[in-house]
């Protein structure tokens, strides 16, 4: 380490270039990171948030909402089953929604989302009071609408629907496919949604998806006893939201090139260096120093610099966060920001090897010229 830091120390420019590309590759890494993470929250966040174990869909829906359609009557029939301990049904459609005698008539693209209020998909309010069984008018929306102008009390039209609600609460971190979450009763989720004569293909009170609880739960078996049924585990219905493997896949993808990136520039900047420091190595050898010294001084060069410049980015990217304007999708998760600091770390770490391999092929006589 005492090797390491006089190094540094001496050769301040050129480690300086080195640590400020490090800083703007994981500058880079934790932005896509924090942009990563809130598109996946936007894309699924009342998935995430809905406090269920598992989800039944119509067989061969894939997991996805909208491809599914089953009768609310299996949620009595689901209950009943060995290790569910609740169970409640779910419908989702898309919409655009503007204030009822408004002059502006801002329109605004949410989800509508059909439940039973009071069960457990029922999120909690922050603002107003939640669903009642007997009021199907009154929603409770996410609080993203706050910043379109809609308050409580605000009546809202659907844009070809005659349907109309009232807002009467807000919610916080609802999203649906990365639109503002509306709740309201099943009864009227499906006035909106089965308008048409017949687009309920003939079956009774129709919903989406019925949510288990139940940690124990046997998909498979579920499966087997009710026909036309698919139950699966509430992270693979998240998976089958539309688009959001998709989306992770890339921002993965993208992370992944960026890490290989960051050792390829280390290892390469690293390997010219001891080159170019061969007679000094070679030197330092035949007055006794081991591979090991010298390899631990390499290392200690990289995990010091890459270190600093690691913290560094974390404090670009914080710093980033709080200028980025609210409509931009940025959300940094702490865990997320830790793991990506230490794969950073690790790769340099592994990249630096390439270099101590180089220092144990180091003739001590050949590097101070007595041997061709």
């Amino acid at each position: 380490m005492f090797l390491a830091i006089r190094e540094l120390k001496h050769g301040k420019l050129r480690f300086s270039m080195i640590g400020l590309i490090t800083v703007l590759i994981a500058w880079l890494v934790f932005i896509l990171s924090g942009l990563g993470n809130d598109l996946s929250t936007l894309s699924a966040a009342t998935f995430k948030n809905m406090n269920a174990h598992y989800v039944t869909f119509e067989e061969g829906s894939r997991a996805s909402m909208s491809r599914s359609l089953l009768s609310e009557s299996l949620v009595k029939e689901l209950e009943n089953q060995t290790n569910v301990t609740a169970a409640s049904a779910m419908g989702a459609t898309m919409g655009t929604v503007f204030k009822s005698a408004s002059a502006d008539k801002v329109k605004v693209d949410v989800a509508l989302l059909g439940i039973t209020p009071g069960s457990f998909l029922e999120p909690s309010v922050i603002e107003g009071k939640p669903l009642q069984a007997d009021k199907p008018l009154e929603v409770i929306v996410n609080d993203t609408l706050k910043k379109k102008g809609f308050k409580i009390g605000d009546t809202l039209e659907i844009e070809g629907s005659l349907e109309k609600v009232k807002i009467v609460g807000f919610v916080t971190n609802e999203t649906y496919n990365h639109l503002p979450a509306i709740f309201t009763t099943l009864d009227k989720w499906r006035s909106i949604q089965f308008a048409a004569p017949g687009s309920d293909k003939g079956i009774e009170k129709p919903v989406n998806a019925i949510m288990l609880q139940g940690e124990n739960i046997d998909p498979e078996k579920l499966n087997k006893h009710f026909k036309n049924t698919e139950t699966v585990t509430k992270a693979a219905a998240i998976q089958g939201m539309p688009g959001y493997k998709e989306e992770n896949g890339t921002i993965m993808m993208m992370l992944a090139f960026l890490l290989a990136i960051s050792a390829f520039v280390i290892g390469v900047f690293f390997y010219v260096l001891t080159l170019q420091k061969s007679n000094q190595f070679g030197i330092l050898k035949a007055i006794g120093a081991s591979n090991r010294f010298l390899g631990k001084a390499i290392v200690s060069q990289v995990f010091l610099l890459s270190s600093i410049s690691i913290v560094v980015g974390i404090l670009l990217t914080y710093g980033t966060a709080l200028i980025l304007p609210d409509e931009m999708p940025f959300s940094l998760d702490t865990k997320l920001v830790v793991v990506y600091a230490l794969l950073l770390l690790v790769v340099s770490i592994l990249s630096s090897l390439i270099s101590v391999r180089k220092i144990t092929k180091i003739d001590p006589l050949q590097a101070i010229g007595r041997m061709e």
